[in-house]
């Protein structure tokens, strides 16, 4: 994965607010706007086809902003509606670390990027020994009563520690910045710890935003 035609230094990005990619997890997501579309119209030429799944923020002055962390996904499955819009899945690769913006014709946002530091994220699924699933079921399950969220509960019990909390963690309707929060984790033990503190503040009356694909 470390080759420099699977890993450029230039990738595409894509700013989607609450939208969170992990590494060897799956985001499938809906393509409309004409500079995404034309966006992935050229990802589908690169033999890389990767995109970065990044948080925008905004500055206290209005200037529009990216963090400084991101996540690559392989662009894995394509489809076309009749209209024109675009049904696609990305299949996370590594997470990135912002070098530069780079300004030039395409109308969408290229960055780039360094994957120094991420090597973990392109080796095999993380194991959390420290997990004790009934607690962490059971507060889960309190959560997603609270928010009123359905998921399929057999499944969720027999996954494998990285796809249970990496997939609950993309799936839970935080904000952005927790959704950044939970990206940056160095490990998968730190980002469960910090999935628990989110959804025990939540439960506590904190709020939560809703996730936008």
């Amino acid at each position: 994965m470390s080759l420099p035609a699977e890993l450029p230094e230039t990738i595409a990005i894509f700013p989607l607010p609450g939208a969170l990619l992990l590494p060897r997890a799956r985001l499938p997501l809906h393509i409309f706007e004409p500079r995404y579309l034309a966006m992935i119209d050229d990802i589908l030429k690169t033999q890389a086809r990767l995109i970065g799944m990044i948080q925008p923020f905004e500055t206290p002055t209005g200037a529009d902003r990216l963090h400084s962390i991101g996540c690559a996904g392989r662009l894995t499955a394509f489809s076309e509606t009749e209209d024109g819009r675009y049904m696609i899945t990305l299949s996370g690769v590594s997470r990135f670390r912002v070098v530069r913006e780079i300004e030039g014709f395409p109308p969408y946002r290229r960055c780039e990027v360094s994957w120094s530091g991420f090597e973990r994220d392109r080796g095999a699924s993380e194991k959390d020994p420290g997990l004790d699933r009934t607690p962490f079921l059971d507060l889960l399950n309190r959560f997603f009563q609270n928010q009123g969220l359905n998921t399929d509960w057999d499944a969720v019990r027999e996954a494998e520690d990285e796809l249970l909390i990496n997939s609950i963690s993309m799936l839970c309707p935080f904000p952005p910045e927790d959704k950044q929060a939970l990206l940056e984790a160095p490990t998968l033990p730190t980002r469960r710890e910090t999935l628990i503190t989110l959804i025990e503040f939540a439960l506590r009356g904190g709020e939560t935003g809703e996730v936008m694909q």
